[in-house]
């Protein structure tokens, strides 16, 4: 006799494992979603309808934990996580439906959520192009044209060197060209969007006919933004999640570009003077992003134009860099295929003991745990090496 605990992170997973005993369908359709649990974490409800939630989750053989006196005190709004496996949660989604105290309008919330955080089929729209999410991840190559950014600042400053680059990383199996002309190290002084024009538009130029894949402009700025679509880009990678200049989503939605929205808690200037602190580092994370995708929805760009990237060294600690890698997933549930940046970043030398010119195999581990955590994207300096730790990791993951 042997047992054996099964890695088993979705229905699919719990589906597969089923085909190969030759489990009947009907059996697999029934049991798979039996074969998956979640704790789900719920806020803005009362302890009324907590109680509610309760009560069916211990009918249907699940639970809901809630603060141990949220019902003696019978709190307006506090939170509770529901524990149970996906076929129990959708029994409670039914029995919700005709629910007051905003319970019909969770359960609607809930039957969307599994969907979305297991959902590896994206497709990215970025001008003439569609990037297909689903079929691999995708690289994104990092190409600074500054005198200053952290690891590369001053390399490719000069416009034909940059153009060099940008054509080699695509050689070495770039997705994607990320240009920025305004460092976003922590300490580093904002410039111009004059300035800033006049570092990445002549690069943008002289790529746009010979890439044969999408440029991304790495900007907060509208102006740059505008002059960069112009000029050739169809992505506006923007570190402040449009919280800098709104105007971005607009021009974006225009030449129907995509976005990147990324979380920063402060601005590169001021971000790491101080240990950053989080109540709910995930969660506030989350809600950043959401109130970032809505803005940039409600000017106009499509959903299937949208990046999330939870801004892995922009206001964050150590430990909070490791724990959102960690709980990448986690960002899944908000719909929308999340790009991860860990290259070359400080906590990977706080943690290896490693310096700014000797964090690639550090930069390699965290790529391939972002990856093996649900990233759909990830922005590296070293295209060819990163590569080739996406293609294995892709392997072993997808078998």
């Amino acid at each position: 006799m042997e047992l054996r605990v099964l890695a088993i992170r979705n229905t699919d997973e719990a589906a597969r494992e089923m085909r190969a005993l030759n489990v009947h369908k009907g059996g697999i359709d029934i049991m798979a979603p039996k074969s998956v649990s979640r704790v789900i974490k719920v806020s803005g409800l009362s302890s009324d309808a907590f109680n509610i939630i309760k009560q069916e989750m211990l009918s249907a053989g699940g639970d809901c934990a809630v603060a141990w006196n949220a019902f003696v005190k019978r709190r307006k709004q506090t939170q509770g996580l529901i524990i149970g496996t996906v076929a129990q949660i959708n029994r409670l989604c039914v029995k919700l439906d005709k629910q007051p105290l905003g319970l019909a309008r969770l359960g609607k919330m809930l039957s969307g959520l599994e969907a979305d955080h297991c959902r590896r089929v994206f497709s990215l729209c970025a001008g003439k192009y569609k990037l297909n999410l689903d079929r691999r991840v995708h690289i994104m190559g990092v190409l600074n044209v500054t005198p200053d950014s952290f690891s590369d600042g001053g390399m490719y400053f000069d416009k034909e060197y940059a153009v060099a680059k940008a054509l080699n990383m695509e050689e070495q199996g770039a997705d994607i060209i990320d240009i920025g002309g305004e460092s976003t190290r922590p300490g580093a002084k904002p410039v111009s969007a004059k300035e800033e024009c006049r570092r990445v538009i002549p690069v943008i130029k002289g790529l746009a006919r010979r890439l044969k894949v999408p440029i991304s402009v790495d900007t907060r700025k509208s102006e740059v933004a505008l002059r960069a679509l112009d000029a050739g880009a169809c992505i506006v990678n923007d570190v402040t999640g449009l919280k800098n200049d709104r105007k971005v989503a607009g021009i974006a939605a225009r030449y129907k570009a995509a976005v990147v929205l990324m979380h920063m808690k402060g601005t590169p200037r001021t971000m790491q003077q101080r240990d950053p602190v989080y109540k709910d580092l995930i969660g506030e994370i989350s809600s950043c992003l959401r109130e970032s995708a809505d803005t940039a929805e409600a000017a106009g760009v499509k959903r299937e134009s949208i990046v999330l990237d939870p801004g892995i060294g922009f206001g964050k600690t150590v430990e909070h860099n490791l724990r959102i890698i960690n709980n990448m997933r986690e960002f899944k549930s908000l719909g929308y295929p999340v790009l991860s940046g860990p290259s070359r970043k400080s906590f990977i030398g706080k943690v290896a003991g490693a310096g700014e010119d000797n964090r690639q195999f550090g930069t390699a581990a965290a790529v391939v745990l972002s990856i093996q955590n649900g990233a759909d994207i990830v922005r590296v300096h070293d295209v060819r090496q990163m590569k080739q730790a996406v293609q294995i990791t892709e392997a072993i993951i997808n078998g």
